[in-house]
């Protein structure tokens, strides 16, 4: 399976969303907060090129954010991406 990163803060409704839709998956993830190591952000800007949060990785490949994921998964793309087909 895939290894999938959420780059997240904890006032995020974005990211409660997000994270909710892999969890109905039943996929695992990494959480990295934001707010709580502000050094991740410099990360996360790095890899994804956005300031905003929820950043989504599935192994290199960047989903995005919240809207981003949701779309993917509206396209029938996103169990691919995760490994559950």
């Amino acid at each position: 399976m895939p290894q999938v990163t959420v780059y997240s803060s904890l006032v995020c409704p974005y990211c409660v969303r997000a994270k909710k839709l892999l969890e109905r998956k039943g996929v695992p993830y990494t959480e990295v907060r934001i707010d709580t190591d502000p050094s991740q952000r410099t990360i996360m800007m790095e890899k994804s090129g956005r300031r905003t949060v929820p950043q989504i990785f599935i192994d290199d490949f960047h989903v995005g954010g919240c809207d981003d994921l949701y779309e993917l998964e509206a396209a029938g793309d996103l169990d691919a991406k995760l490994g559950l087909k």
